[in-house]
């Protein structure tokens, strides 16, 4: 990969504050086995740094092609993938799912009860896919323990929690439950990127895991990036940690014994991928072309802009809208796209940079896109959970810095 800081109108001097505060603030205390971090701006690529373990237990150092559990870093994949259908005219946002999704119909919003019985209401208005897209759909993802619709979702295994699953079983499951607030009203991650793949599968007539290939992975380029792991690359997958309360790194998932070397049914468009920083950056570096990369076109450049303003009920943000926190984003000063937060100002988001948008990953993985500076970061570890430290904030306040024209 060619470095070149000048051509990117970046200080290289104040880019390796990020292999000095990585080092001693991650790496040698142990607090993270490894990292990778690449910026690229204006097309150019000026900082590139594989830093740390790949995995403890075998000692091996972190390569520049390892592979990552991307999670949900898959979503802005996912919905790139079905905003390529809305300018074949499949769709629009304003149709109801229940017009691709016929089974519900007639889905109802939780008021109260316990499965299966159930207390509900009709919701105030049908389901849209920009719903789907901005996470106001009603949808949960079965994570709370304490709410009764959550506890249902893990009854059923939704969510591909169980063998054999696929996005239709998903979709019959979801039809027997209720909603957990009339769409439009809230804003509350959940399992509404994974109904987008299944929508793929219903407008496109192929599989979710072919269409990604066909209409995007080989496009751009994307060499390693997929839901299943083939065994000639288990040499190149990272181990994934849990930090403990005694802040030593549990191993959760063995890269040679994972679950990503094995046969899926169920193609999560909400976070199944494993990928490489090098596929990312080719995906992100799409997006901050507009739409394009070396050729291939992807999406046109309106219909990104459209995914990357702010889709959420009258301008808000995720302050009066969200419900429940959420380790991605902090909620003042973001709102939310088609398929990424979108920041709304550097004052009220806390941020160094203005309308940037991004997305982030279970094991700590994040990327932003600035359309402004024509710039992309990602930064890729495998630590769980993602809320452990704020990488995204440190990395801001030493990256603009380094932007010299």
């Amino acid at each position: 990969m060619n470095i070149n800081p000048k051509a990117a109108g970046m200080n290289a001097e104040q880019l390796e504050n990020i292999t000095r505060h990585l080092n001693l603030r991650y790496i040698e205390p142990q607090k993270i086995s490894g990292c990778q971090v690449l910026i690229a701006r204006r097309g150019h690529v000026a900082y590139f740094r594989s830093l740390g373990l790949m995995d403890i237990k075998r000692n091996k150092p972190m390569k520049d092609d390892t592979i990552f559990r991307i999670y949900s870093m898959t979503k802005p994949i996912t919905s790139v993938a079905l905003m390529m259908l809305y300018e074949k005219g499949s769709f629009q946002l304003a149709d109801p799912v229940s017009k691709f999704i016929p089974e519900w119909r007639n889905l109802q919003v939780f008021t109260g009860g316990k499965a299966p019985n159930f207390e509900t209401r009709p919701p105030d208005r049908p389901m849209t896919i920009r719903d789907l897209l901005s996470h106001m759909s009603g949808l949960t993802y079965g994570n709370d323990p304490t709410h009764p619709l959550d506890q249902a979702y893990q009854a059923e295994k939704i969510g591909g929690r169980e063998a054999g699953a696929t996005l239709k079983s998903m979709i019959e499951k979801m039809a027997k439950l209720p909603l957990k607030f009339s769409p439009g009203t809230r804003w509350h991650y959940s399992l509404s990127t994974d109904v987008l793949g299944y929508l793929v599968e219903v407008m496109s007539g192929m599989s979710f895991d072919r269409y990604l290939q066909e209409k995007i992975f080989d496009p751009l380029g994307m060499v390693d990036t997929g839901f299943q792991l083939p065994e000639e690359k288990c040499e190149r997958f990272a181990a994934n940690y849990n930090r403990q309360a005694d802040k030593i790194l549990r191993l959760v998932d063995d890269p040679e014994t994972s679950l990503y070397l094995k046969p899926k049914t169920y193609f999560s468009g909400g976070g199944g991928l494993v990928s490489t920083t090098a596929d990312y950056f080719r995906f992100c570096q799409m997006l901050v072309n507009g739409g394009t990369l070396d050729g291939a076109r992807i999406l046109g450049s309106r219909t990104l802009k459209l995914m990357h303003l702010n889709h959420l009920p009258g301008g808000q943000d995720l302050v009066n809208l969200a419900l429940g926190a959420f380790s991605e984003t902090a909620n003042e000063g973001i709102g939310f796209g088609l398929g990424f937060a979108v920041s709304l100002g550097e004052v009220a988001s806390q941020s160094i940079s203005a309308g940037d948008y991004y997305w982030g990953g279970a094991a700590s993985t994040i990327f932003w896109i600035d359309p402004h500076e024509e710039m992309a970061v990602i930064f890729m570890t495998q630590l769980m959970p993602s809320a452990t430290f704020d990488f995204r904030g440190q990395l801001k306040s030493i990256i603009y810095p380094a932007i010299v024209d």
